[in-house]
Order: structure tokens, then C-alpha cells, then sequence
């Protein structure tokens, strides 16, 4: 493919989540837009109230997802992301982060932490599809 005349891409064409889990671990959390709330009501299939009780933390205006045991409170290590259908767009874009376009460095740093990356791709190549999926509004299909 050359650049004048670049087909459509898919975000399969550099990384396909293998759902390890990696990226749930840590003792930081996601922060939750009202869409992010939104979908997760839906997808819990819970009250607003309910689903701020047992899986949100709650500080003044910032809603964020809580951490258990050193990671997300909907990771499973049997299946992995328990709200996978309600996460939230940082989750949604994770780990295709546009600062991997910035710094060869940010680039490595990631994919070598994460599984899902396709193999054999160098960081040309990478950049030109990423690039091209920022360009056709993919940016909300990222991650698994």
C-alpha cells in the first residue's frame, strides 16, 4: 500500500486485544464521563444509584471506577472485563494511545507490554495505519 492512495484500514491491521488484562492492573483507576456512566448503567443493567454504590468512587464531580486487589473492580482473571459492552472510552481506546504517533518510545514502551499488538510491524508502518484510523474516525473502536 503507499500512502496516495491508502485503503480503508482496520484497527485488526495493528492490534487485536487478547483480553490478558494487563492494562486493569495497577492501583490507578479510569475516570468516567457522563457517556462512560451511561453506558455502564446500561450494560450492568443497574440504577444509577446502585451502580455508584458498588462499583464507582465518588469525589465531588469526578466519578471514577474502583480499584480492587491491585486492579479494576471489573476484572476477572477467569474472563477478563466483566462490564466489557459498558466500559469506558479510555478503556475503548487503550492501549492505540495517539502519543504513540508523538515518541518511537511511547510506542515500544506499550507494545511491548501489551500482547494484542501484531507482530513483525515496524513503527513506520504502525504510524501510517494508525494515522489512517484516526483520519477515517475510528478513534471509538480502539481496544478489545
Amino acid at each position: 500500500m503507499n500512502n496516495d492512495t491508502t485503503p480503508s484500514c482496520q484497527v485488526s491491521d495493528i492490534y487485536q486485544c487478547a483480553r490478558c488484562g494487563f492494562c486493569c492492573h495497577g492501583e490507578t483507576t479510569v475516570s468516567l464521563d457522563e457517556r462512560d456512566q451511561e453506558r455502564m448503567i446500561k450494560a450492568l443493567g443497574l440504577s444509577r444509584e446502585e451502580t455508584s454504590t458498588r462499583y464507582w468512587r465518588v469525589t465531588g464531580s469526578v466519578v471514577q471506577m474502583q480499584v480492587r486487589d491491585g486492579h479494576c473492580i471489573f476484572f476477572d482473571a477467569e474472563i477478563g472485563c466483566t462490564v466489557h459492552e459498558g466500559r469506558p472510552w479510555r478503556c475503548r481506546q487503550w492501549p492505540l494511545h495517539p502519543s504513540m504517533l508523538a515518541d518511537e518510545n511511547n510506542y515500544r514502551t506499550i507494545t511491548e507490554s501489551c500482547p494484542g499488538f501484531k507482530k513483525g510491524l515496524n513503527y513506520d508502518e504502525f504510524c501510517r495505519i494508525f494515522k489512517a484510523l484516526l483520519e477515517q474516525g475510528a478513534a471509538g473502536k480502539f481496544g478489545g
